[in-house]
């Protein structure tokens, strides 16, 4: 019985530690086998010396102890002064002696009060590694920063890192509802246990805070656009105040969103009109109760008049009477407001893409100084692909926030390995062309082509309480190439997936490079598995898990797959050319011209922007029909090929997560599939055509596609 006991608990505790690395996230530290930077790295990590004694300094120092305990052993001791060389000295500018602040003067004229130094210099003519900043938080950027050097094997000999956050608002959305449900979420129930809430703190929650900490995320927004306005009571307060504590000393401000008719629904008031002065009065009120309670809150995010949420126009107001009453309840404390401009009516079913545009671009200039625009990657909804949204660059005197996707609502959910820092690098890198050629979206977010004070990028969040936090293992570099994109809006995708896979997994270049490919193609595969050429929204209704183009029945004509791709006998897209919807004039000529162009219009956006015969010939001489099944085909077997490399990696990777890519790999070939059957077979009614040849054949029917249905699939809130 002993013995048997002996190897149960042994499975346990080898369990236990494989688990252990689907939770840990990129912050593994796994040991350090590489023989000459252990050398290098032991040779210049002789003792630790932190300065201060703050709560995030006592974090950034056990964080220091645990990355250098687990990649090397416990080679430094901490020191109470600087003794001898080769000393790594952690603090903020106030706490460094003067000798040390003078050799780093013109560092820290190169970084702002977030940013951080990471610099060799010689120190009383002994070399020493400084991580500083401005402040705590900085310097725990610093730590995190130095210990992904060490992660990724990289030199520490000779540092001289001065590195600045490009955007002041780094923040996740949490579309997380009070009942533990997460809209569009995919990786379990919500992290907010908010029965428990406030006395129970779960590690979790400080687990979350770090992972955050580490990549620069800087706020966190706890419940769902679609608000609640229980939220702003007393008793859910008191909890959101717990949470702040937890999230304070990793530099993480919480804030809320604002349900607008609050003001009826737990005040008691006959009207929520922003004009109104009881109404005006009790936001005022409200924003003074909570930062009574949390001096740091950030602010309010606000999804109004817009799918069915209240919002001013409910009164005959505008976005900018209700964002600026807003603003001015929380300006006092330093609060501000995110107001979101995905909006579409059904009263103007022309175009949705042309309807936030036409929204908001009229009020530039008009909302307060405390209020920035939230505005979509793209103008219809998180689509695999689709080209940049026109209010970006159009509102010179307004600031406009970007908001990701990092949840996968329309990219196969967390059973799809689909790597998004793709997808928002070539959002950011898109040249609007409003102050000529170089405009990028990335100026506009980080503030640089307008001089906008006010800069923010939002990720819609794919964290849950499964173990490994977003579903699929892979889906952790959303969240972190979220955080390093929102950092630093210019990094490049495959840095970034460079950076992830060698902190997550391995440093083997065996390892590295064959699957930092498959990451890098991997969201071009759903592009071309599910919406090719251009085509958005073909997603079956409500749950969006599946292809559906033949839906035409929903009550509102933009939620029909069929409103946006048009299939007829005569071709397939919809006409946003100036003939058509003209929804092309809302970009500037030069960008409005290129789209317009049947000709010079890029083969990736061809069906967002034009009707387009079956028989069009393509770039590649084939024929639109041929070129539409041939990408469906590219897209499988660029999901067969991911199998393949990931079936060579065993040898680099624990045998849990291994397994877990490999079971998720295959669900996901096998719905790359179904995509490629359900949507040819549909759109083969209207072109008549047969499949070209490399294409393989439906093995069921239409009929059977359509009869599958899924009332329970994940993410409905």
């Amino acid at each position: 019985m002993t013995s048997l006991r002996f190897a149960f608990l042994f499975l346990l505790l080898s369990f236990s530690a494989l688990a252990q690395k689907d939770y840990k996230l990129w912050l593994q530290y796994n040991e350090t086998s590489n023989s000459v930077m252990i050398s290098e790295y032991k040779s210049n990590l002789k003792g630790i010396v932190v300065l201060g004694n703050s709560e995030t300094i006592k974090i950034a120092e056990k964080e220091l102890k645990t990355g250098f305990s687990d990649m090397l052993g416990n080679i430094s001791e901490i020191k109470s002064d600087i003794k001898g060389e080769n000393n790594l000295i952690v603090g903020s500018e106030s706490n460094l002696n003067a000798e040390i602040k003078n050799e780093l003067q013109s560092d820290f004229a190169k970084i702002n009060d977030e940013g951080f130094i990471v610099k060799t210099v010689s120190f009383k003519n002994k070399k020493q590694i400084i991580i500083t900043g401005k402040n705590d938080v900085a310097v725990l950027y610093g730590v995190f920063n130095f210990l992904r050097i060490l992660q990724t094997n990289k030199s520490i000999k000779n540092l001289n890192i001065a590195d600045s956050p490009k955007t002041s608002i780094r923040i996740l959305n949490h579309w997380d509802n009070l009942d533990r449900t997460v809209e569009r979420g995919y990786a379990g129930f919500s992290l907010w246990n908010w029965q428990k809430l406030p006395d129970f703190i779960d590690q979790r929650y400080i687990d979350y805070a770090r992972a955050n900490a580490s990549i620069g995320i800087n706020g966190t927004v706890l419940t769902n656009v679609n608000a609640n306005a229980l939220i702003l009571t007393p008793q859910y307060l008191e909890k959101v105040e717990a949470l702040a504590n937890v999230f304070r000393p990793y530099g993480i401000k919480v804030y809320l969103t604002a349900r607008f008719s609050a003001p009826i629904e737990i005040g008691g008031l006959k009207t929520a009109d922003p004009k109104d002065p009881e109404v005006i009065n009790w936001w005022k009120n409200k924003s003074a109760e909570i930062y009574k309670r949390i001096p740091d809150f950030g602010g309010f995010l606000v999804k109004a008049n817009s799918e069915g949420q209240p919002g001013p126009q409910n009164y005959g107001r505008d976005h900018v009477d209700g964002a600026n009453m807003l603003a001015d309840a929380v300006a006092p404390f330093g609060g501000i407001i995110m107001w979101r401009a995905f909006v579409y009516s059904e009263h103007d079913a022309n175009d949705r893409a042309k309807q936030a545009y036409a929204e908001f671009q009229p009020y530039d200039g008009k909302f307060k100084e405390n209020v920035i625009v939230q505005v979509k990657n793209g103008a219809i909804d998180f689509q695999p692909r689709e080209p940049f949204h026109p209010l970006f660059g159009a509102m010179p005197k307004t600031p406009l926030m970007m908001e990701f996707q990092i949840t996968q609502e329309y990219l196969g959910f967390s059973t799809h390995l689909v790597f998004l820092p793709k997808l928002f690098q070539e959002v950011l890198e898109s040249d609007t062309y409003q102050k000529g050629k170089g405009s990028t979206v990335a100026k506009v977010v980080d503030g640089t082509l307008y001089q906008n004070k006010l800069t923010g990028i939002a990720g819609v969040a794919n964290i849950g309480n499964d173990l490994n936090w977003t579903g699929h293992p892979f889906a952790q570099a959303n969240w972190y190439g979220f955080g390093r994109l929102a950092w630093n809006p210019y990094l490049d995708s495959e840095t970034i997936a460079d950076e992830w896979l060698r902190s997550t997994f391995s440093n083997d270049e065996n390892f590295i490079k064959p699957v930092k490919s498959i990451m890098i193609e991997s969201r071009e595969a759903v592009v071309n598995y599910m919406t090719p050429l251009g085509l958005h929204h073909i997603m079956d209704t409500g749950h969006h898990y599946g292809p559906g183009p033949w839906v035409s029945n929903l009550s509102r004509p933009e939620w029909n797959p069929t409103y946006y791709h048009k299939a007829d006998q005569n071709g397939i897209g919809f006409d946003r050319s100036k003939s058509g919807t003209n929804a092309v004039s809302q970009y500037v000529p030069e960008v409005a011209d290129l789209f317009d162009n049947l000709e010079t219009c890029p083969e990736k956006d061809l069906l967002w922007f034009h009707h387009v015969s079956w028989d069009y010939k393509l770039k590649n001489g084939q024929t639109l029909w041929n070129g539409l099944a041939l990408k469906y085909q590219e897209g499988v077997n660029q999901a067969a090929a991911m199998q393949n490399v990931w079936n060579k990696a065993g040898k680099y990777v624990d045998s849990e997560r291994f397994n877990e890519v490999k079971m998720l790999l295959e669900i996901q070939y096998k719905e790359a599939k179904w995509w490629r059957d359900a949507c040819l077979l549909y759109f083969q009614q209207f072109s008549g055509k047969e499949l070209p040849e490399g294409v393989e054949k439906p093995t069921q029917t239409l009929e059977y596609f359509k009869s599958l249905k899924f009332p329970f699939a994940p993410g409905n809130g």
